[in-house]
């Protein structure tokens, strides 16, 4: 373990290795996007089911992130980070060679169980080998652009591996690199753990939480086929209620809870954390929605697709960095706020879209205002959630962000795919054309992802607190995805 007498000289080395298992679970999202069409038609997806692509991924990854971090400070970290690494190249392998539509979504709610064992590790890595000040801030700032890059490279790798090699391939790739890390791992990353903590892990929180989650999101998905007032919508709902309050009373009587219940006795940061699920749930819901639109209904290939979406991958890196500069200047407060009325913009502008849509009419201004707006909710929203938080406590409220993104992320995709499937199918019943009745499904729910951006806006003019937020706190890790 470094100490900042003595910094560990294979550092740099050690932080590529790190930053190159993150760039895969940066990547697995937004890879995935561009070849959903391509994987519904050979897996013979049933609309309905095809955002468990991405919400078993996201719902095994946030629901279990915040104890695979406590796993790593008890057990150690680099060996955590390696099982991680290891498991994450393994369920990638399953996830490519995928017969049916259940072995996929299986495989990939796995992988989200790996990425949340992995990513971690990565920065608690990157502290404890980085002396305290400019190395560190720098280490930090690597693992940022990773994570500000990660969506530019994955919508266009995922669009010229879909269409050149196929889709499996958005998962085969993981496998070689990962191993290729794995084996440098032991060479150039040191070991280490945390002192005093109390042996306690409460996986009993991860799993209730994580069961209670999927069965709302799977509950939601259904009622296009069952309605909403069947008995088995009903009896899934009252499961993930009760799981939901099974959750809420063993954090509660946990002697090392994984969400401490007395945190969100804090305004700022649960105000935060309220925002940042309701930005990963318009974001993972439109990006879900304009991959099928691109492809179903424009025709496009998944690769022009892919570049079509550098425009709001490269405007959001851009954005972040005037964000930052921003913040300093005006507070958190107001340019969150900003980037929020951007995302409403955005996703009102995507209302418009036709079934002969083009991409300079139809799309380039919604991503240049969504490109912008994720640049400007992205960075404010981390200092926020960090707002009159303790050292020791840093650890947690970074990971409950990531989380409360990933999670927000996963239930959002549930409503907006539903609303725009259900709507789809009602066209559709009546006769009315293919292309007309999904675009018309796509907008309706861009409608409703409007909605929640403009009560994001709400939340972060009534909730937080401007006096939280005077001091600057560093920010948390970039969410995984």
């Amino acid at each position: 373990m470094a100490t900042n007498a003595q910094p560990d000289p294979r550092r740099w080395k050690a932080l590529a290795v790190l930053g190159v298992a993150y760039l895969m679970v940066v990547l697995d999202v937004s890879i995935v996007n561009v070849a959903l069409p391509s994987i519904q038609q050979d897996l013979d997806f049933a609309p309905e089911d095809l955002q468990w692509v991405v919400s078993a991924y996201a719902l095994t990854f946030g629901g279990f992130l915040l104890l695979g971090g406590r796993a790593g400070d008890l057990l150690g970290r680099r060996i955590l980070f390696m099982s991680g690494l290891f498991l994450f190249a393994l369920f990638s392998l399953i996830c490519g060679l995928a017969v049916s539509s259940g072995m996929l979504i299986a495989a990939r709610a796995l992988q989200g169980l790996a990425g949340a064992i992995l990513s971690p590790s990565v920065f608690s890595i990157t502290l404890v080998t980085f002396p305290e000040g400019a190395e560190r801030n720098k280490a930090l700032g690597i693992l940022g652009a990773i994570a500000g890059s990660g969506a530019a490279i994955g919508v266009l790798l995922g669009g010229v591996l879909t269409e050149y090699a196929g889709w499996e391939w958005i998962f085969f790739v993981n496998v070689p690199i990962g191993l290729g890390a794995l084996a440098l791992v032991p060479r150039f990353v040191s070991e280490s753990k945390a002192d005093g903590l109390a042996r306690h892990f409460d996986s009993a929180g991860a799993v209730t939480v994580t069961g209670s989650l999927m069965l709302l999101v799977y509950g939601l998905t259904q009622t296009t086929n069952v309605g909403w007032g069947s008995l088995q919508t009903i009896g899934v709902l009252v499961g993930s209620a009760v799981l939901m309050a099974a959750f809420l009373v063993i954090e509660a009587r946990s002697r090392s809870p994984l969400v401490p219940l007395g945190f969100f006795r804090r305004r700022t940061p649960t105000g935060a954390n309220i925002i940042g699920l309701f930005l990963g749930t318009m974001t993972f819901g439109m990006f879900f929605l304009l991959s099928l639109y691109m492809q179903q209904v424009l025709g496009w290939s998944p690769v022009k697709t892919g570049v079509a979406y550098l425009a709001v991958a490269l405007t959001a890196v851009v954005a972040s960095g005037i964000s930052q500069a921003l913040v300093t200047r005006l507070s958190v407060k107001p340019i969150l706020a900003l980037g929020m009325g951007l995302m409403a913009a955005g996703l009102g502008y995507f209302t418009q879209v036709s079934p002969q849509g083009s991409f300079l009419g139809d799309l380039l201004p919604g991503f240049l205002l969504i490109g912008v707006g994720l640049g400007f909710s992205f960075v404010p929203i981390s200092i926020a959630a960090l707002a009159g938080i303790d050292g020791h406590e840093s650890g947690l409220a970074s990971g409950l962000i990531n989380t409360s993104q990933q999670v927000g992320g996963a239930l959002g995709l549930a409503v907006l795919a539903t609303v725009s499937t259900t709507r789809t199918e009602h066209l559709l019943a009546d006769g009315t054309n293919p292309a007309v009745a999904l675009t018309d499904g796509f907008t309706l729910a861009f409608w409703v992802g409007a909605a929640i951006a403009v009560a994001s806006v709400v939340a972060t003019l009534i909730v937080l607190r401007g006096k939280d937020l005077d001091v600057p706190r560093e920010a948390p890790a970039p969410a995984a995805a």
